[in-house]
């Protein structure tokens, strides 16, 4: 079988390589990003390919898989495969990078040089991204999430246009890496776990997650495991209250930069929690869970209100994901079918609505004389530019999640599975809903209704390239939303499986 991830893993790479060496010359060399995106609609063909070649009826099962000893001393293998879950992920990676090149067509100042290298970064991002959602090995695993913060650290540190950029870097930086030697520590300790032969030899396979499952731990052993692996994704979420580094890339950081980091690169957080920690670590993960559950409903409550005071409109989106961060764990340690599912399907909804706000805000702001993030300094936007306020309205209703729009099911999903698990818990964390609702909408009310402000009153509105950005994002939030069943069908049974996996702890414990 053609090994389709592998090939969704190095296209990017060899693409990043031909922008890096195009645009050198003046004599009709291909633009770096013409290149770049040429590069990245391949990518979407080739995922295309492997969507056709994966099977839903078995959306449980990693598939489109290769296995490769790399490090047999100590059982590491390159192994990759995706189950329904990853493969969503894996579309939300490649679907919003041609996006980015796109909407980063005239960032960096008109820099040429400045420009290609930061393509460059995108591209390499984005086989990194790939990776880690395929990723069947923990060792591999493990690899992947500290490599990523490369090429993010200098996205943010070295092509941000916020003052505190480099300090937003830098505390990205140091929280992720604080998460990622916890993340070792506990890697490390978990290869000890694994049974040994007869000649004292663990298998050269020993880091596969189907050989990790189901070990037996001691309780003890197993919570503090959980602990270092939980704590690493938590960060990376972010949960309250390890997620302060969050408003400050999203402040600082480009538009571009922020949309991956923030839709996609932050699931890998949730994702870990769905597919590391609830098989690896049952027992743990029901022990955990009461706190867990507390500390989403506190991110839920406490994005929202955080996104209400905020003056810059991209901080305010930052928060924002602190608050549907929230919603998306609660969903996973309730341990029910449907908010599990639900959760699986709203990290792929909220990379689209999120993805979708932030740059339509990059498209508003690069219109303002100074490029201001402050909501104070526009208004009345709406009738001097009907379209961008339109879309940012569509995002933002997905934002809120309105009945129609992709967000409101997987939403609706996990409140009803929390409640069956934690009906406390779900009770408050709707209070959430309607402060998203206060939020957006007085955002919108600032920026695009009244009399416009001055200086404004002859923007342009969208471009057709800008169009082209927003519209499949637009489109892919209404056609999720009237037909939810889509991408149902790929997260359902891996959602079972996992809350089978606890369950079943549960009932040999007893």
């Amino acid at each position: 079988m053609f090994p389709w991830l592998t090939a969704l893993i190095a296209w990017p790479l060899v693409a990043a390589a031909v922008t890096a060496a195009s645009g050198r010359s003046r004599s009709g060399a291909p633009s770096p990003r013409l290149v770049a995106l040429v590069g990245a609609l391949v990518e979407v063909g080739l995922l295309v390919a492997a969507f056709v070649q994966f099977d839903t009826s078995r959306a449980a099962e990693h598939q489109l898989g290769q296995t490769v000893p790399w490090i047999p001393q100590i059982g590491a293998s390159y192994a990759v495969g995706v189950d329904g879950v990853g493969l969503l992920l894996v579309a939300l990676s490649v679907g919003l990078v041609p996006l980015v090149i796109l909407a980063a067509w005239r960032e960096q100042g008109g820099d040429t040089l400045r420009l290609r290298r930061y393509l460059v970064l995108i591209l390499v991002l984005e086989a990194f991204m790939v990776a880690v959602f395929s990723a069947r090995d923990v060792f591999l695993f493990y690899v992947l999430f500290e490599a990523m913060l490369i090429p993010a650290y200098f996205m943010i540190g070295a092509f941000g246009q916020g003052p505190q950029r480099r300090y937003a870097a830098v505390k990205f930086l140091i929280f992720s890496l604080t998460g990622g030697l916890v993340m070792l520590a506990a890697v490390i300790a978990l290869y000890f776990q694994v049974p040994v032969d007869a000649q004292g030899q663990r298998s050269d396979q020993a880091f596969l997650t189907e050989n990790l499952t189901g070990l037996g731990l001691d309780p003890t052993v197993e919570r503090l495991i959980f602990l270092g692996f939980f704590l690493a994704f938590a960060i990376k979420a972010p949960l309250f209250p390890v997620h302060t580094w969050l408003p400050d890339v999203a402040e600082n950081a480009p538009v571009g930069t922020s949309t991956l980091l923030i839709c996609v690169l932050d699931k890998v957080g949730t994702f870990g929690m769905l597919t590391l920690c609830l098989p690896l670590f049952p027992g743990a993960s029901q022990w955990a869970a009461p706190v867990i559950v507390v500390l989403a409903v506190i991110s839920v409550i406490y994005g929202a209100v955080m996104a209400i005071g905020q003056d810059d409109l991209l901080r305010l989106i930052g928060y924002t994901s602190v608050s549907h961060f929230g919603f998306i764990i609660l969903g996973i340690f309730t341990f029910v079918p449907l908010g599990v599912a639900g959760s699986g399907f709203m990290m792929l909804n909220h990379g689209l609505a999120t993805g979708a706000l932030f740059l339509v805000a990059g498209f508003l702001i690069a219109r303002h004389p100074a490029r201001s993030q402050l909501i104070a300094d526009y208004g009345g936007l709406r009738t001097v530019t009907p379209v961008l306020a339109g879309a940012f309205l569509v995002a933002g209703l997905a934002t809120l999640s309105l009945p129609g729009l992709a967000t409101f099911a997987s939403e609706i999903m996990v409140l009803i599975g929390a409640y069956g698990g934690s009906p406390v818990a779900a009770l408050v964390a709707i209070v959430g809903v309607v402060l998203a609702a206060v939020y957006v909408l007085l955002t919108y009310q600032r920026i695009f209704t009244g009399a416009p402000a001055a200086g404004l009153e002859t923007l342009p509105d969208l471009t057709g390239r800008e169009r082209l950005v927003a519209a499949p994002l637009v489109v892919a939030l209404l056609v999720l939303g009237l037909v939810p069943q889509l991408a149902l069908t790929y997260v359902d049974a891996p959602a079972d499986q996992s809350v089978v996996a606890v369950l079943e702890n549960e009932g040999s414990e007893q």
